[in-house]
């Protein structure tokens, strides 16, 4: 996995490039399968580990908790797969391996929407692969912010701050491509995702996305401006109770026990008593060492979402 340090795209496309060449997809009769267990499927009578998005994809598809069928033992959680399988409506089902490993499970309607393409999207908009970028990528999601030198400002005469555009892709279902605006303070790299109007007229829509790339990636960058406002503001507006503050946004933007952990460790390091502290107290939870990639962009995005509150 990688950090959120500056790095280039090139490495970025490098790290990618590895990681997809043991990727690949198929269509398979429903017929085919039988499940020995939640963690073990078997297509064609060949046994096939299922990755933990996976397991999610089929339990949802079939109907059954994914919680219930994890607190069963083996034998019971292939009595409920395989007595509901032939339920399923669809004759195939869309796979995507890792090796032999099932890492998602979808109907055959289902349009990918892969790493390389997004990044290869990016290298016809003129991000070459000397970029500066921000990354976070793992096999279930990939966070790419791409900061913009050329529209660098200070707040109060001192901090540092890079106005940019965050991608987001997920090729296991988590997130549909998304394109937002994104903020780096360069005294720490804390960066920060923002919801614009572009999230919600494409949501969903992988391919529109990739479709009218430069035409999204203009349009976020028009919310910049707006965003510094909101940075300014945030500087002067005095927080009475940070912590308790803190507790009550964790639950309102539906944090997960790490997300929080997260929070409780950047606290000490970006505490104060103004919406700025708050905001980056979420920015620099995003790079908690344990974090997942997925994770880390909930944290950037949360940030996002209560600076937008600030007026």
């Amino acid at each position: 996995m990688m950090n959120n340090s500056l790095r280039t795209l090139g490495e970025v496309r490098a790290e990618v490039n590895r990681m997809s060449e043991t990727y690949w997809d198929e269509e398979i009769p429903v017929r085919d399968l039988k499940f020995d267990s939640l963690d073990t499927i078997r297509i064609d009578g060949e046994p096939h580990r299922l990755k933990p998005i996976a397991q999610k994809c089929i339990a949802w598809r079939l109907g059954m908790p994914h919680g219930y069928l994890q607190k069963c033992d083996c034998d019971l959680q292939s009595i409920n797969l395989n007595r509901w399988l032939p339920e399923e409506r669809n004759e195939n089902l869309f796979f995507r391996f890792e090796g032999q490993d099932v890492r998602a499970i979808f109907t055959p309607r289902y349009t990918p929407c892969d790493n390389p393409e997004v990044l290869s999207r990016l290298d016809s908009c003129g991000y070459g692969d000397g970029t500066e970028v921000q990354c976070k990528l793992d096999d279930e999601f990939l966070m790419l912010n791409i900061p913009d030198r050329d529209r660098e400002f200070r707040l109060n005469g001192k901090e540092e701050m890079q106005p940019g555009v965050s991608i987001s892709n997920s090729e296991v279902g988590l997130a549909s491509l998304t394109i937002s605006a994104f903020c780096l303070r360069l005294i720490c790299t804390n960066g920060m995702v923002s919801k614009t109007s572009v999230d919600a007229s494409y949501r969903h829509v992988s391919v529109r996305i990739l479709k009218e790339f430069p035409e999204v990636l203009n349009r976020t960058s028009q919310d910049l401006d707006r965003q510094r406002r909101q940075w300014e503001i945030s500087v002067e507006s005095p927080v009475a109770d940070p912590e308790m503050t803190l507790k009550a946004f964790n639950p309102q933007f539906e944090l997960g026990k790490k997300e929080q952990d997260a929070v409780d460790w950047a606290w000490p390091q970006e505490s104060g008593d103004k919406m700025f502290h708050i905001v980056n107290t979420y920015t620099r939870s995003a790079q908690y060492p344990t974090l997942n990639a997925g994770e880390s962009y909930h944290l950037q995005r949360t940030a996002g979402s209560i600076l937008a509150m600030v007026r």
